[in-house]
């Protein structure tokens, strides 16, 4: 599969990643192997692949909460181990669940960080989250608490509560989980018109393949710990590959359903 991608937009703040034979073990059993990709600065990368496939497991090497057994993961040109990267990168991640504070309002959410590292006075951090709730069309759910959302809603705010941070690189854990098909497509489109807004790197763990098929520059497919293809969204949509093929567009088959081969596989 081709890496190529002529649309990705290179900003100056954008910051690109490198991972490269990054190798992770939990004791004897091994969930990466030897994984290497590169996400370009600016540009939208997901990566997908089946449930415990090691797309989390990647997304926390990149944020430092994991070091590698072998390999190594960059984000420019500092190692994302390095604690003193998160100092220098801009970084921000969007966690599958929201992770709202539920004691606090959505405005609160969103001042919690510039307040705690004094990113300005009152009115600046007042202006800086008023801008990013109004690029969710957020506006007046300022003083709402999160038990009073929706859940489509809770994901806009922890967006909109990243972009406070006004990061050069967007992490996002399967940010359409739990959503039905029309919040999702909404999910989408943000992200999507995110990157033409700002100056920012996404990087989208997803299951969902209408999510990486529309809008993503380049994708990432991870199955059993390994990267099985890189590639534009078309070659994905037209790949012979049978294997992607079947994770892409599974065939319900009554006849021989998958749960009786796993079974087998198990014996």
């Amino acid at each position: 599969m081709t890496s190529a991608s002529s649309a990705t937009p290179v900003s100056a703040r954008a910051v690109g990643i490198t991972v490269s034979h990054l190798t992770k073990k939990f004791g004897p059993v091994t969930v990466l192997h030897d994984v290497s990709f590169e996400v370009r600065p600016g540009e939208i990368f997901c990566i997908m692949g089946p449930s415990g496939s090691g797309k989390t497991v990647i997304l926390k090497h990149i944020v430092g909460l994991e070091t590698p057994t072998s390999g190594e993961v960059r984000i420019g040109q500092l190692d994302a181990a390095d604690p003193e990267t998160r100092t220098k990168i801009h970084l921000a991640f969007v966690f599958q669940a929201g992770a709202l504070f539920n004691s606090l309002s959505v405005y609160d959410n969103l001042a919690l960080y510039p307040r705690e590292h004094r990113l300005g006075n009152e009115a600046h951090i007042r202006d800086r989250v008023m801008h990013a709730l109004s690029i969710l069309s957020l506006d007046k759910t300022g003083d709402r608490m999160p038990s009073e959302l929706s859940g489509g809603m809770k994901k806009r705010v922890a967006i909109a509560r990243a972009l406070v941070m006004e990061p050069q690189l967007l992490l996002y854990d399967e940010p359409t989980a739990e959503l039905d098909p029309i919040l999702s497509a909404t999910i989408t489109e943000i992200i999507g018109t995110l990157r033409e807004q700002s100056a920012i790197t996404s990087l989208v763990v997803t299951h969902d393949r209408s999510l990486a098929l529309s809008i993503a520059d380049r994708v990432a497919l991870i199955m059993d710990g390994r990267i099985r293809a890189v590639g534009v969204p078309d070659d994905f949509k037209h790949t012979t590959d049978p294997t992607i093929a079947n994770f892409l567009n599974p065939i319900i088959d009554l006849k021989n359903p998958r749960f009786k081969q796993l079974e087998k596989d198990h014996e």
